[in-house]
């Protein structure tokens, strides 16, 4: 399979490490792109961007990377923060009634964005329910105790940070994730993506392929990742009724250009993020949070309000293999977005090609 696209002068190593991986059968299907001082120094795309073997992977291809999604769910609230529709820090149940019960009555979105809610899956009772039913699934994360005092643990929340989000701004400002990000953030960042692919974008969608058809079962995160059965089921996640829905925790569908130059831009004083938070609310997006075990990873993290962070990097993955990092020590950008359902150690050879490390080490 070809490798296309461009580096500039001094990233030949990036090329060989990413042409590797297409050569040797590790990647079917992917973007990678690098941005360093205001441009893109790095674009490639290798394999394909359908099982058929029919489509090329290009520049333009979109793709679902899982919870690389997060970072721009968690735009969506701040965006309406930022409007007065709510605050980071009072009582979600002031807005959302339904949700103040079982122990929930204090939860925040500031528990909410930085993963310490206490639900960081669906409750037993959305084993029946089919993903796409968003009211069913809002409804269910109301209604449950939480697994631990919010505020008192944390473990990302997998699947039910978009929902939760979503519940939220339905209830506090009167609009959905959806909508606030492709009508607010979306235009505002400039990116080539969306939560809900609209018909005239649908044939540029990658399909999604698992590396090993026993992956699914060898996963350390599966307890966290059902109920609802078919997130990881690769015919329902390539069905146009997915693409086109909206499950804010995992489903952004862009392309690898489009998420390294939001992350290039991200940190920057005159940038679109901070363009569209302001000052006050741009440096809480970035700044750490939280810093303790993880449930979910398994490990001692930190996190910002849709970030993971430590000294060298801004940076978040998602299950199967995507990933995107600000490189705080070498001022560079990178997202290496795949369609093929593994492990990290891709993005993790493009990350040491480029003299990162993607092992998040704490702060504190």
């Amino acid at each position: 399979m070809n490798v296309e696209g461009f580096v500039a002068d001094g990233f030949d190593t990036v090329r060989q490490v990413f042409q590797r991986l297409v050569d040797d059968g590790l990647e079917t299907g992917a973007g990678l792109s690098v941005w360093r001082d205001g441009r893109e120094v790095v674009r490639l795309s290798g394999g394909w961007a359908d099982a058929e073997q029919r489509r090329p992977w290009q520049s333009g291809t979109l793709v679902q990377p899982y919870s690389v999604s997060k970072p721009f769910a968690a735009l969506a609230a701040l965006a309406a923060v930022r409007d007065g529709a709510l605050s980071l820090d009072e009582p979600i149940a002031r807005y959302w009634s339904g949700y103040g019960r079982q122990g929930k009555e204090g939860t925040t979105l500031r528990h909410v964005l930085t993963h310490q809610a206490g639900q960081p899956r669906f409750p037993a009772v959305a084993a029946g329910l089919d993903p796409l039913d968003d009211t069913g699934l809002r409804a269910s994360l109301a209604e449950a105790a939480p697994e631990y005092v919010p505020g008192t643990s944390l473990g990302e929340h997998a699947l039910t940070y978009g929902h939760l989000i979503d519940g939220i701004l339905r209830a506090a400002a009167g609009t959905t994730l959806g909508e606030m990000f492709n009508d607010v953030v979306r235009p505002a960042i400039g990116l080539d993506g969306w939560f809900g692919v609209p018909a005239h974008a649908l044939h540029r969608v990658a399909d999604l392929e698992y590396a090993d058809q026993n992956w699914l079962r060898q996963l350390p995160s599966a307890p966290w990742l059902e109920p609802p059965a078919g997130v990881l089921d690769v015919e329902r996640m390539n069905s146009r009724a997915w693409r086109q829905a909206v499950f804010g925790g995992v489903n952004l569908h862009a392309t690898a250009t489009a998420v390294a130059e939001f992350f290039s831009r991200l940190t920057s004083a005159d940038g679109p993020v901070r363009g569209l938070l302001g000052a006050d609310l741009h440096t809480e997006y970035l700044s750490s949070q939280v810093t303790g075990h993880d449930a979910v990873f398994g490990t001692t993290l930190t996190w910002t309000p849709g970030f993971l962070r430590d000294r060298a990097k801004i940076a978040k993955g998602g299950i199967g293999g995507s990933a995107a990092w600000w490189s705080i020590e070498h001022g560079h950008a990178c997202a290496y977005l795949t369609r093929r359902l593994d492990d990290h150690s891709r993005a993790a050879r493009i990350a040491a090609a480029l003299g990162d490390d993607l092992t998040v080490v704490p702060e504190h």
